[in-house]
């Protein structure tokens, strides 16, 4: 009976030790995996090793969000943009943008001699100039796009009607602006007042309803802004641009007006739109500025 009982208390002994080295042998492992992943400080404050599947990504190498959101790449300083990666909208917009600055080219054929060369170095003035006012337009859109992502029906179709306005009155700019140029150098317009007249009202209207078209963006982008998840600061800047497209729109119609009876006017009077914006900006850029400290990001 003795020997019995001591070989059962030598068996009882040994798988003791047995489960003593298997719990040794697994708190090592799980220790070692622990420490090749790192602890995150948050995980280390809460008194647990575990992480979340964010940290897990910075980890290895790879940041969850998008590349303009990181920091020091911030777009705006106090706007989130939405968008991350580009989208079959922003692509068409983009392709049909540079198809328009093709057809702003000087010329397609290379000058066969010196007056030809001079001609068409006289054309690049004014296509700098339409140049630059694609591109502000380019951007405008841009801007809008990565801020808030919108891709519904309503968005598609002002968007289509933007892009179509843009292709449409590339001509009428080009010609607006070489007429302005050549006047201004002395080179005779062959055109009369009723001329004038109806080319004017053509840039006027167009360039009234490409604007139009960015405040009905603005417009619907903050009439979603509880969906947008828009914070106070974000949905004033949201109204600015709406205000500012509208006084956009403003100068375009009462240049059509002037258009009518003074056309030589009509043009002068886009001068108007410098001071504007220069007021509208200083005053709602204090507003935002004031609003961002109140809500502690200034």
């Amino acid at each position: 009976m003795l020997g019995i009982r001591g070989i059962r208390a030598d068996a009882g002994v040994v798988n003791s030790i047995h489960c003593q080295l298997g719990r040794d042998r697994s708190q090592s492992l799980t220790m070692s995996h622990r420490h090749k992943r790192g602890h995150s400080p948050a995980a280390m404050e809460n008194g647990s090793d575990s992480i979340s599947a964010s940290e897990e990504l910075k980890l290895a190498g790879h940041s969850p969000m998008p590349a303009e959101h990181r920091r020091g790449l911030l777009p705006e300083l106090y706007f989130r943009w939405r968008a991350g990666e580009i989208s079959r909208l922003e692509a068409f917009c983009d392709v049909v943008f540079g198809f328009a600055l093709t057809l702003l080219v000087v010329s397609l054929e290379v000058p066969r001699n010196f007056s030809e060369l001079m001609a068409a170095m006289r054309g690049f003035v004014p296509f700098a100039v339409c140049f630059a006012q694609l591109i502000m337009i380019w951007r405008a859109h841009y801007q809008f796009s990565r801020r808030y992502r919108l891709e519904d029906p309503y968005t598609i179709m002002l968007n289509v009607v933007l892009l179509f306005l843009v292709l449409f009155y590339v001509y009428p700019l080009k010609f607006v602006f070489t007429m302005l140029f050549d006047a201004l150098t002395g080179h005779s317009i062959a055109m009369n007042e009723h001329e004038v007249s109806v080319l004017m009202r053509v840039y006027a209207g167009g360039f009234a309803a490409v604007f139009a078209l960015f405040a009905l963006l603005y417009a619907h982008a903050y009439k979603l802004h509880r969906e947008l998840e828009l914070n106070p600061l974000e949905e004033l800047q949201t109204r600015l641009p709406i205000q500012e497209n509208l006084i956009m729109v403003a100068v375009g119609t009462i240049s059509f007006a002037l258009a009518f009876k003074y056309p030589g006017y009509a043009g002068w009077w886009f001068f108007v739109i410098g001071p504007a914006l220069g007021v509208h900006g200083t005053i709602y850029g204090k507003r935002v500025r004031l609003l961002a400290e109140k809500m502690g990001l200034g």
